[in-house]
């Protein structure tokens, strides 16, 4: 199994500046590739401090210059926000400037708050159809000379310029969940990027399960890759774990209130939620984040890991963004790094 790092600039209020929390971002990534993870993954978001990544292309050409080795991946692209040929040829462009380096991760988006203001009148349902077809159409647009009418975008015969280093074209990652999306991604030669969130191991195992169902389902196509993305805390002892916990925790409630899209908002910063709303919401329960999420000890940590591994996960993605100091970020992801990784060194 190998190791990646999932990461974005994020900030629950306006005390520290977006300029330092890119430095901090960059400072993680090379950590990343000095220690000998495989990928670093970032997304796309609009309009929110609490993951500030309006295009993952720009962050992932600056890394190729910053980096020596790992792939670097969008962690994802957000389907309906791209017109296909405008995504192709970003695509490619950052193909080259990473020196092949680029893997592309597509996904229907998480929020409304996104929704109303990039495409009003967009739900989720339709989102995951505008994944579906722009898939083929960025697939065909590398290959060149492809003409696309479709339910969403219509174009005459047109070549992705310019075209990717890699042949046919870097990987393409689909955030799946529910079982038509994972046969979606097999039956399109796709690797499958997978999400538990707050939920504990028996959501990993499920969707482990919706994977290998998918496989079966095309048992003539090739078995694509799958990776698992947890928020991940390497402690020193049980009150530095607990106190990651209710960092995650607290995370972890911010999260929820985006989703919902109900709190006012300024300045790209959510109304603070207060201690009691915190403390009011059990499933996001410091308790429960300890418990479900890949947080403890270094053996503990390997001990769930190599379980995700004998599931036959071919990569962990240990997502960083908590809302805790950066002193801690770090600390934690040197001791995955040095104390948990080399476990797996002959696996991997």
């Amino acid at each position: 199994m190998k190791f990646s790092l999932f990461v974005h600039m994020e900030r629950l209020d306006a005390g520290q500046s977006q300029q330092s929390l890119y430095d901090e971002f960059i400072e993680l990534c090379e950590i990343a590739d000095r220690g000998g993870m495989h990928a670093i993954w970032t997304g796309e978001h609009h309009g929110m401090d609490f993951t500030i990544a309006p295009n993952p292309f720009i962050n992932l050409a600056d890394l190729a210059r910053r980096t020596k080795n790992v792939r670097l991946g969008t962690g994802t692209v957000v389907a309906p926000f791209w017109h296909p040929i405008k995504l192709a040829g970003e695509a490619a462009m950052t193909d080259i400037i990473t020196g092949g380096r680029l893997d592309i991760g597509i996904a229907r988006g998480a929020y409304n708050f996104e929704y109303q203001r990039l495409s009003p009148g967009l739900d989720a349902w339709g989102a995951g159809q505008r994944l579906r077809e722009i898939i083929p159409a960025i697939k065909g647009l590398w290959a060149g000379d492809y003409a696309h009418q479709g339910e969403y975008w219509s174009f005459p015969s047109t070549t992705s310029a310019p075209k990717p280093v890699q042949n046919p074209h870097p990987p393409i990652w689909v955030a799946a969940r529910d079982p038509n999306s994972h046969e979606f991604a097999v039956a399109n030669s796709c690797n499958v990027q997978v999400t538990p969130l707050w939920f504990g191991d028996e959501e990993v195992e499920s969707l482990m399960q919706r994977f290998n169902d998918a496989c079966a389902k095309y048992p003539d196509t090739p078995r694509p890759k799958i990776m698992v993305l947890r928020h991940t805390y390497v402690g020193t002892d049980e009150a530095d774990i607990q106190q990651a916990a209710g960092e995650i925790s607290v995370y972890y409630n911010y999260f929820g209130a985006w989703f919902k899209n109900e709190r006012p908002i300024s300045q790209g910063l959510i109304e603070r939620l207060t201690p009691d709303e915190i403390a009011g919401n059990v499933m996001y329960a410091p308790e429960a984040m300890r418990k479900n999420n890949v947080v403890g000890a270094p053996d503990e940590v390997i001990a769930r890991l190599k379980h995700y591994e004998a599931l036959g996960y071919d990569e962990y993605s240990f997502w960083i963004d908590t809302g805790m100091s950066f002193a801690r970020k770090k600390a934690s992801l040197e001791r995955f790094i040095n104390e948990v990784m080399p476990a797996f060194a002959k696996a991997s």
